[in-house]
């Protein structure tokens, strides 16, 4: 269970490929007794899950272009107004990694511009942040806070409202404490999601002290560890 004092700016995620119909209810159902400030899932899950969240006061996120970001952006465009009319409050945009690793700023920011303007079309409060694999972006050697920069720009400029360090499913890894200091730095005014990984509440504390608004959770890998 979350603890009290997180539950507010804490997301729970089921995002896993294979979760089952009972494991997605499960982990709904344990952000609305917590009080968790949403939840996340993919959007084939999207529809049932705002039903059961209604007047709850959690909100639904949804991932597009979920986990490597290589769709078109006409596609991850078509994907964020689908799941936004179905009921998603928020979704986590997966970018197109090689603009940013490239350092193309044009190129990044070009393609979020084509999906912040379908998403707000669809909805004009839909919260729309973006995932950039911040464990990737810091192997990049000298060129990393450049990385960062960029990416935090790119978000900023094209009307995004939040940046997201991790999937959770790239091999570099997931959320650390450096990735959330440096797109704090770099973002401004934009909220900063950490994600990818975490898996207990010390972590979550540590990332939030280091800048984080919100963290996501999942507590499936939080069981298996409770478990092991």
């Amino acid at each position: 269970m979350i603890p009290a004092d997180l539950a507010p700016r804490a997301e729970l995620a089921i995002l896993k490929p294979e979760a089952l119909s009972a494991e997605v209810h499960k982990v709904v159902t344990d952000a609305m007794q917590a009080n968790c400030g949403g939840v996340c899932v993919a959007p084939v899950w999207v529809s049932r899950v705002a039903r059961m969240v209604e007047g709850s006061g959690v909100r639904v996120c949804s991932a597009v272009g979920f986990p490597h970001g290589t769709s078109k952006s006409t596609l991850k465009a078509i994907e964020a107004t689908s799941t936004i009319k179905e009921g998603a409050a928020a979704i986590d945009v997966v970018a197109h990694l090689p603009h940013v690793v490239g350092l193309d700023l044009d190129a990044a920011r070009g393609e979020l511009m084509e999906i912040v303007r379908a998403a707000r079309s669809t909805r004009r409060d839909v919260q729309i942040n973006v995932i950039f694999e911040t464990a990737l972006l810091a192997q990049v050697g000298d060129r990393a806070k450049r990385a960062f920069e960029v990416a935090c720009r790119a978000a900023r400029e094209s009307g995004c409202d939040g940046v997201v360090t991790a999937t959770g499913f790239h091999s570099a890894g997931g959320a650390t404490v450096e990735a959330v200091r440096l797109l704090k730095q770099f973002g401004e005014s934009l909220i900063v999601k950490a994600a990818g990984n975490v898996t207990d509440a010390a972590e979550a504390r540590a990332l939030l002290e280091a800048g984080a608004d919100v963290v996501r959770i999942d507590p499936v890998a939080v069981a298996h560890r409770e478990s092991t």
